[in-house]
């Protein structure tokens, strides 16, 4: 039997709505799961039977989670750690993308390339010499070993990318400005920051998410409580066999609100720096 040409069109897109749908609820039910068990009561968590939505919403495990927990450190040492990552790598990576792309000088290629290569190393190898090198300097259990580790990471992701915006900026706008007196620095924050905001949001956005839910350097590199983070903070909920369902899902459902505050931010600039910088020529 041969279907027609309709009736396969149906069927295809009757697939693909299925399709779709199971994807749907394999990505939204955990996020359903975690605030409708950050609502819960104790009781009702470890009850014999479970629900899927809370009998009775309850607002004790965020009680619990600020009042009783170290959580505040964690959220207040994220936040600092996150938004200086996100301004040194704005700024070196700004630096670093106009020099290789403007400036001549022996090695630029070579140098390019390496940004790279760097960037693709697995920090899973890196995470033990960067351990030696953060404890020798004296900068373990400080947010300053973190910052500068995660910028081993975000820069030359993030100089790589405004490389490509920035070769897109036709050079006669630089000239002219220089020919009116204006300096390479002035040029570049004048000119071509202004012209390349799409891609700026890309690399804060990038960095911060990069720098909010890292965990392996964070869990190496600091084991002060006062300097943790969140992602390695949360796992303080599980004592022994024993795990504290409700502070955690309330903690999990904190830390996911500022990137996607970030993201709903700068969304105009994040959708056309994605597409902006595709195309050159």
């Amino acid at each position: 039997m041969v279907l027609s040409h309709a009736a396969s069109r149906r069927l295809v897109n009757l697939v693909s709505g299925i399709v779709l749908f199971v994807l749907m609820v394999w990505t939204v039910a955990p996020l359903y799961w975690m605030v409708a068990t950050s609502l819960k009561s104790n009781t009702e968590i470890y009850g014999a039977a479970a629900t899927l939505w809370p009998k009775a919403l309850t607002f004790d495990n965020y009680t619990t989670l600020f009042a009783e927990t170290n959580f505040p450190i964690y959220f207040r040492n994220s936040v600092i750690v996150a938004l200086a990552t996100v301004v040194l790598s704005l700024v070196i990576s700004a630096l670093g993308a106009y020099a290789l792309t403007r400036l001549r000088f022996r090695g630029r290629r070579v140098l390019a390339q390496g940004l790279v290569y760097t960037y693709l190393m697995p920090s899973s190898l890196l995470f033990i010499p960067l351990l030696i090198i953060v404890r020798n300097v004296g900068l373990q259990n400080t947010m300053e070993g973190l910052v500068l580790s995660y910028l081993g990471f975000t820069v030359p992701f993030c100089t790589w990318l405004l490389m490509g915006y920035f070769i897109s900026i036709p050079v006669e706008l630089e000239e002219s400005a220089m020919i009116d007196g204006c300096s390479r620095l002035g040029v570049l924050w004048r000119i071509v920051l202004p012209l390349t905001l799409p891609a700026l949001a890309i690399v804060a956005f990038f960095s911060f998410t990069l720098s909010w839910n890292e965990f392996i350097y964070a869990s190496v590199l600091v084991t002060d409580a006062n300097v943790r983070t969140i992602p390695t903070g949360i796992p303080d909920f599980v004592v022994a066999d024993v795990f504290f369902w409700g502070p955690m899902m309330a903690s999990t459902l904190i830390s996911t609100l500022p990137p996607l505050i970030v993201y709903f931010v700068f969304q105009r600039f994040l959708i056309s720096g994605l597409t902006l910088g595709a195309v050159k020529g």
